[in-house]
């Protein structure tokens, strides 16, 4: 077997605080996205015009947290010192998320997943975290779910401290923010949490479809046992591919913390998985779904074989309160196994 050939199980990557602060930027696959090289769809003016009041949120004249004491005749929507961009999978949410972190002209600024967010928080302690924000001008965040109380209270928290220390706020999600929570967990128990987050927000809303459908046939190829072993010797000519079999891999993610998932796949240029086999467990389910993530930040490419990846979640699954979740991770998982 080809040296090149590594194991994603045989990794259990380490990853220190300042590791994890030093990675709050946007992912390679938008380093270089800016707001011209946003193509807005024509069928769906929102896209246009969300782009353009986020041209105007990252100037230097934007809207302020501290403008409501002085203006406060000033309507709501113009008051809040976030945007919150709600939309579908595959709508360009976080190209226009990543073109606002590199057109503010701050000194201080983040880009991270939400989960990379709360991984901080694990790793560092509320308070340390709060202090390592505290003065930055932008906090972005993409992804932004909150699957779990724990999760609402810290980042309802944390960010009511660090807006009213004049930093301002861009996030996405698939969930709009007074909706976060639905089908997951007791949202209701929470509302003021949640409320309070949706306040510090002004949502805009973006349509469109799924741009990575646009040009392929909606179904993840599920290759031969000969092709599978094909295509992972051709790539490994070139470069390291791992190779795992899909449900030994499963069970390796809850060992590792998903902040982490990036290292897993770190100087790989392609994945292979054996032996896909539909997932039944709703948390091994999300895991894969960060894991697809990461994969997807990183644009490597997937071949798999067994069952369709396209068909990973379970129609249970696909009717719960993770469906967004879910339908996001199968767009890119389809474009990830016909690249």
């Amino acid at each position: 077997m080809s040296t090149s050939i590594v194991h994603l199980t045989d990794r259990l990557p380490v990853v220190t605080g300042d590791e994890m602060v030093a990675a709050l930027v946007p992912p390679p696959q938008f380093e270089a996205a800016t707001f011209d090289s946003y193509r807005p769809d024509p069928e769906y003016p929102s896209q246009l015009s969300t782009k353009e009041t986020l041209i105007a949120f990252s100037s230097p004249s934007g809207p302020a947290p501290k403008a409501r004491l002085f203006h406060r005749a000033k309507k709501q929507a113009e008051l809040k010192p976030g945007v919150y961009l709600d939309g579908g999978f595959g709508v360009g949410k976080t190209h226009l998320l990543a073109a606002v972190y590199h057109a503010t002209p701050a000194r201080r600024k983040y880009f991270g997943s939400f989960i990379e967010y709360t991984a901080l928080v694990g790793a560092l302690g509320y308070q340390k975290t709060v202090e390592l924000f505290r003065g930055s001008q932008l906090l972005c965040i993409d992804e932004f779910e909150l699957d779990d109380p724990g999760d609402t209270m810290v980042m309802t928290r944390m960010l009511g401290e660090l807006v009213s220390g004049g930093t301002k706020l861009a996030a996405t999600s698939n969930t709009p923010p007074n909706a976060l929570g639905e089908g997951r967990f007791a949202a209701q128990d929470f509302m003021r949490e949640i409320q309070a987050m949706s306040d510090r927000f002004q949502t805009i809303r973006i349509d469109g479809t799924d741009y990575r459908q646009r040009a392929v046939d909606g179904v993840a190829p599920a290759l031969t046992a000969d092709a599978y072993e094909r295509e992972l010797a051709d790539a490994a000519g070139a470069q390291a591919v791992s190779d795992d079999v899909f449900g030994e891999l499963i069970a390796h993610l809850a060992r590792v913390h998903p902040s982490r998932y990036l290292r897993l796949i770190t100087d790989v240029g392609l994945i292979g998985l054996r032996d896909v086999t539909q997932l039944d467990d709703q948390s091994a389910a999300l895991r894969f779904v960060a894991f697809v993530d990461r994969a997807y930040d990183a644009q490597l490419p997937i071949r798999a074989t067994g069952h369709s990846l396209s068909d990973v979640f379970s129609a249970e699954m696909l009717a719960g309160g993770y469906r967004k979740k879910y339908l996001r991770a199968v767009s890119r998982l389809i474009a990830l196994t016909t690249s």
